[in-house]
């Protein structure tokens, strides 16, 4: 059996994905930090984008070795293999991380058939959308913000087939935030308006 890749987004209801620090903080509390934790839980390994790995290094080693309350889920993540995907070379001071030798899909194929626990992504867009279009993509956990940002990048971008997905889990928090956890639909509905109106007469 093969590894599941699983990816994690923090979306406003318009569908920005981009700056989230900027809107997000209102709406964590312990309902969303259980739910990021749990679809977490069971990865052994983190795929990145060169920005969003720059956020994470920039960030957990140091809360990590603060020792507050988030230390435990910062030491998770600095025990992870994180393989960041970077046009750039790159030198890396947290460990445990490596640059990723060759293309989105084609790495990530290779994971999916290596012993080990889930793959994981936070943020990561460019990732994410590379893995989507290539079937790669297992989970994509959407936490839904009750705000419309109105501005920034979106998770979905331009473009063609269409990826259809099926809904795996949802759930509402106290604040508003749906969790909703999508998987790829190999058997998507079909149809079209005639057999939408005849529907309308059972």
């Amino acid at each position: 059996m093969s590894r599941k890749i699983v990816a994690s987004v923090f979306i406003s209801l318009d569908g920005v994905v981009e700056a989230p620090d900027q809107w997000h903080f209102p709406y964590f509390d312990e309902e969303m930090g259980a739910a990021v934790g749990a679809g977490l839980s069971n990865a052994d390994t983190m795929l990145f984008g060169r920005v969003t790995y720059d956020s994470f290094a920039g960030a957990w080693p140091g809360r990590e070795a603060a020792g507050e309350e988030d230390a435990g889920f910062a030491k998770q993540l600095g025990d992870m293999r994180k393989i960041v995907f970077s046009r750039s070379p790159l030198d890396f001071q947290w460990r445990n991380s490596e640059q990723a030798g060759g293309d989105v899909a084609e790495v990530a194929a290779a994971l999916k058939q290596e012993p080990g626990g889930d793959i994981g992504l936070s943020g990561s867009i460019s990732v994410i959308r590379q893995l989507l279009a290539a079937g790669l993509l297992d989970e994509l956990q959407l936490i839904v913000h009750p705000i419309a940002v109105r501005k920034g990048m979106r998770l979905f971008d331009e473009g063609e087939p269409s990826i259809p997905l099926k809904l795996l889990k949802s759930e509402t928090f106290s604040t508003g935030v749906l969790n909703l956890v999508y998987g790829p639909d190999t058997a998507p509905p079909t149809g079209g308006y005639e057999e939408a109106v005849a529907s309308l007469g059972e």
